[in-house]
């Protein structure tokens, strides 16, 4: 169980190497036919009916004369090459294989087969498999997630228990995400570093398979549902905390992440820590947008929903990969 606290091809020809110079008598001997004439290192003519089978040789004459030159075996070299680069091939592209599913775990491109449904089966267990700090480090830093490139860091001040989906999202929110069904939903909540800003971010795990959370996903894309007000999830206000007045009228901004390769959807709401009511709250992808004027934007609050949902998220990804990682 998690450590959620409860308050908180064919064989390839050898070429036709070219004999030395020979003697008279060798030349005459050729003339009259024989197989004297033949080159050592090379395939004779195609025979006429009745002839015998042409000799073929693949290795040196085991004794040299004066007129006999010794030739490097150039067609061996040249075997060993083609077979170093296959291997150095096949090398590469297993790399280049394991590295894209890899990276489509941490990167979110949910196109690639990266474990299958392995690991869509392993992100639906997380909830009650794993320690909360898992899930919800401590201590999260978003490396140029702020206005402008700036870095931010969000300190963790409150995990709420384990629920349902009942109370945690208004009625038409739950309504939308009802085709995927809420298995179990994980909540904890934010501070920046001046302690100024508040963030709840929230793991909904969900009864869908692939197919269900593709359909949600492209649902949410196409009717612009992540971007409604009324469609808000609810903040985590946490008694005893610089959260402790974040409720449904301090909420400023929002954003919500369907996911595809897991069973799981992703969101985080943010605002004063304050207390203040925000009039219009705006949706996290317009108020990072550059000249964006409301008081939502101008606080910067936009970036600091979307990036710990952000960083929740690959540290979600970076589970599920350790999750289903064999052991060598």
């Amino acid at each position: 169980m998690a450590a959620f606290p409860h308050a908180t091809g064919p064989t390839p020809a050898f070429p036709t190497v070219p004999g030395p110079s020979r003697t008279a008598s060798t030349a005459r001997t050729a003339s009259t036919g024989t197989a004297a004439g033949t080159a050592t290192h090379a395939v004779g003519p195609t025979p006429g009916p009745g002839a015998g089978r042409p000799y073929v040789f693949f290795a040196q004459p085991e004794a040299y004369d004066d007129d006999t030159t010794r030739l490097r075996p150039v067609v061996a070299a040249r075997s060993r090459t083609r077979a170093a680069a296959a291997v150095a091939c096949v090398v590469l592209g297993l790399g280049l294989i394991g590295g894209a599913a890899t990276g489509s775990w941490l990167t979110g491109d949910s196109s690639a087969a990266a474990g299958g449904q392995s690991s869509f089966a392993a992100a639906g267990d997380l909830w009650h498999s794993v320690p909360v700090d898992q899930l919800f480090p401590p201590v999260v830093k978003g490396e140029g997630t702020g206005p402008g490139g700036a870095d931010r860091v969000w300190t963790r001040i409150a995990v709420a228990p384990d629920t349902g989906c009942k109370t945690a999202f208004d009625p038409l929110l739950r309504k939308a995400l009802a085709p995927v069904g809420c298995l179990r939903l994980l909540r904890a909540t934010y501070t920046d570093a001046t302690r100024s800003n508040v963030t709840t971010v929230g793991l909904m795990f969900t009864k869908a398979d692939a197919e269900g959370m593709g359909a949600l996903h492209t649902r949410f894309e196409d009717e612009g549902l992540d971007r409604r007000a009324d469609l808000m999830p609810h903040p985590y206000p946490a008694k005893g905390t610089v959260a402790d007045d974040f409720g449904d009228d301090q909420r400023a901004s929002w954003t919500i992440s369907v996911l595809t390769d897991a069973p799981v959807v992703v969101y985080a709401v943010s605002g004063f820590a304050d207390g203040r009511t925000v009039e219009e709250p705006q949706p996290a992808a317009a108020a990072m947008k550059s000249g964006a004027t409301t008081a939502p934007a101008q606080a910067g609050l936009g970036h600091e929903a979307k990036g710990l949902a952000d960083r929740i998220e690959r540290s979600l990804r970076k589970t599920v990969t350790a999750a289903t990682e064999k052991p060598s």
